[in-house]
């Protein structure tokens, strides 16, 4: 057996037993953080792969056992840095259903039907006022601009306006 193929069988050897000896503590350490089995089962896999990249570059390992846990610790903090983007699989799997109905649109057309209807039945002072603020969405002084009242005016107006809406609401 020529020196290349004993150096081959030596890194073997070496990594089979840090592999006998540490996985399992690793594998326990690697859930601990990442709180997924599968993930800290692919961060401790990556953790011998890379390990073992190092030692076919020559590099030189004094205690294993803190050299892999060093590697190991910097793939889950690469892990944790990593943008996290959720699929749609998984957030089904969550629980989460993507809503279909259109209820909640047809509620907010109806509620908006029954504004207008409602703002019809104010004095018609507040009507336009009303009708200016939430109808055409003026802000105040957009609304002051066009009647030619002062900004402080128009907000004493509409919420006059707002407590008419809310008696008439409620009969």
């Amino acid at each position: 057996m020529n020196s290349k193929d004993q150096k081959a069988k030596d890194l073997e050897d070496t990594m089979t037993g840090a592999y006998n000896d540490y996985e399992k503590a690793l594998n326990r350490h690697s859930y601990f953080k990442v709180h997924n089995h599968e993930l800290g089962e692919d961060l401790v896999q990556d953790t011998y792969m890379k390990t073992w990249a190092y030692l076919l570059k020559g590099g030189k390992i004094e205690l294993m056992r803190a050299f892999l846990y060093h590697t190991l610790n910097c793939l889950i903090i690469d892990e944790y840095r990593k943008k996290k983007s959720s699929s749609l699989d998984v957030l089904i799997d969550k629980g989460f259903e993507p809503g279909t109905s259109d209820t909640e649109r047809l509620v907010n057309a109806l509620d908006g039907k029954a504004a207008l209807l409602l703002i019809a039945r104010l004095p018609p002072k507040y009507q336009i006022i009303m009708h200016m603020r939430y109808i055409q969405s003026l802000s105040l002084s957009e609304m002051s601009e066009v009647t030619g009242q002062t900004k402080n005016a128009m907000a004493v107006q509409v919420h006059r306006g707002m407590e008419k809406l809310k008696v008439l609401y409620h009969h």
